[in-house]
């Protein structure tokens, strides 16, 4: 990769969507001489999500210029920062990432052999790397420490001393990694500035850096691991991701802090190159976009509708998601990332001794009483066990369909879900747990007009519950 592209082209592929590089006139010089060695670096903390995508579309822009592209799972600075990951799963985070990374980059079409994959503590723990953290440490002053971790490091009232290490151990890797830039978000530039200054101190080479800009979170804000709202899991269903980009913020008009927009901005077009969007031939008709400035000029003037912007990512985000959740159907890999991310919820009341408290908060359909009934008359009012669809536009008309139990089945006959026939049903549902909210979200109708839970059927003793005509509808 890279060998036909001359060096203008070359800096144009690796720099371009950044929004700020230090050292360019560097990196002229190196790529006029070699290929540019770069490193991108990830602390194995949280699970990672679809804004990785945005770093993975910049290593596929890497390889394309022909740079040799170094990734580190940072394992040493995910315990650093105030503990994020224990000490007694890095181990097992370490391969988690690797495994979902290396699936990311694979659905988008990166070649894994042209990537160095390394893990922080491989090397961070020699004696070499450790008399470095001291020497640096007789230098940095607490105040540049903090001041470099500060958009990074999570800050609390009382910070541990390995956040005050963090940001050096970050610019240390560097020399030991043998890399010409460091790529990462703007969020760190702090960091990389506190490398320029101080590695020359301890004789290493100034390195370039590269800064993609921070992508909004669904929320409008940074996207985050800790926070669910914010972001879309690269193991979430289908459902789950239509659910949360309904909730998304994206304001008609708006191209401020949208993360639908920048989604399309720095994922779709640098890895696919155009954008479509289906709509009604009312409202314009389907359209493919090929480039993204027409795609923002629409959408600011309000002829693209929120509505249909997110439909349109919803459908290219599963494309890219769907390798990545096929290769997770291993048991070998969904244990993996049970054990890695264990359920706290779990663990939440029994190990106090009450196992009936993590009963209680099991998310289960078993815990619905669902029972057969018999429409006496239909007026004007929403009736509750209806197939209900919606169509993208206000207007037009809602169609409403009940749900057929089979043939012979009586009034007051329990309903259940397939797998889940033993189970007790809550004597009363608590308002305030919503677990009617919670499981009525998985409620569908398939293909093939069955209703179901999670692709399990709704059931009686005498077989399926269906629908006539509706498929792919919303069960409530």
């Amino acid at each position: 990769m890279g060998e036909q592209l001359s060096p203008d082209e070359k800096l144009h592929l690796i720099t371009r969507n950044l929004q700020e590089v230090l050292g360019e006139e560097k990196i002229k010089q190196v790529l006029s001489e070699r290929e540019l060695k770069v490193y991108w670096g990830t602390a194995t903390t949280g699970k990672p999500h679809v804004a990785y995508f945005v770093p993975m579309s910049k290593i596929a822009d890497f390889l394309k210029a022909g740079c040799e592209v170094t990734i580190l799972f940072a394992d040493l600075h995910a315990f650093l920062d105030n503990m994020k990951a224990p000490w007694e799963l890095l181990e097992l985070r370490v391969q988690y990432y690797e495994q979902v990374i290396k699936a990311m980059l694979e659905s988008i079409g990166v070649p894994l052999d042209k990537l160095k994959f390394i893990k922080g503590t491989d090397f961070q723990l020699s004696r070499e790397y450790t008399l470095d953290v001291y020497r640096l440490s007789s230098m940095v002053t607490e105040h540049d420490a903090k001041k470099a971790g500060a958009e990074v490091v999570k800050q609390v009232d009382h910070p541990l001393l390995s956040g005050l290490l963090y940001p050096g151990l970050q610019a240390l890797d560097e020399e030991y990694l043998k890399v010409d830039a460091q790529f990462g978000g703007v969020d760190q530039r702090k960091i990389f500035t506190l490398a320029e200054k101080y590695l020359p101190s301890l004789g290493y080479a100034k390195r370039s850096h590269l800064m993609n800009p921070m992508v909004p979170g669904l929320t409008g804000a940074k996207m985050s691991s800790s926070e669910e709202e914010s972001k879309i899991d690269l193991l979430d269903r289908k459902e789950d991701v239509k659910k949360k980009l309904k909730k998304a913020f994206c304001e008609p008009g708006n191209i401020e802090n949208n993360g639908v927009l920048s989604f399309v901005k720095h994922v779709l077009f640098p890895l696919v190159g155009e954008f479509s969007i289906k709509r009604d031939p009312k409202f314009g008709g389907d359209k493919t976009y090929t480039d993204f400035e027409e795609v923002e000029k629409e959408f600011g003037e309000e002829l693209i509708h929120p509505g249909d912007l997110k439909a349109g990512v919803e459908v290219a985000l599963n494309k890219l998601l769907d390798p990545i959740r096929k290769k997770f159907e291993s048991p070998e890999l969904r244990k993996l990332s049970s054990t890695a991310y264990p359920d706290p919820s779990k663990n939440k009341g029994a190990g106090k001794g009450n196992p009936k408290v993590a009963e209680e908060d099991e998310l289960v359909p078993s815990r619905l009483d669902i029972r057969v009934g018999k429409v006496i008359s239909v007026e004007k009012v929403l009736i509750h066990s209806l197939i209900h669809s919606f169509t993208h536009y206000e207007g037009d008309p809602r169609r409403v369909e009940p749900l057929d139990p089979p043939e012979g089945s009586s009034p007051g006959e329990r309903v259940f879900v397939e797998g889940y026939e033993t189970g007790k049903p809550d004597d009363k549902l608590n308002p305030k747990k919503k677990l009617w909210e919670k499981l009525q979200v998985d409620l569908k109708v398939s293909g093939q007009c069955v209703a179901q839970w999670q692709d399990k059927h709704l059931m009686t003793k005498l077989g399926h519950i269906t629908c006539k005509t509706l498929k792919g509808g919303n069960i409530s």
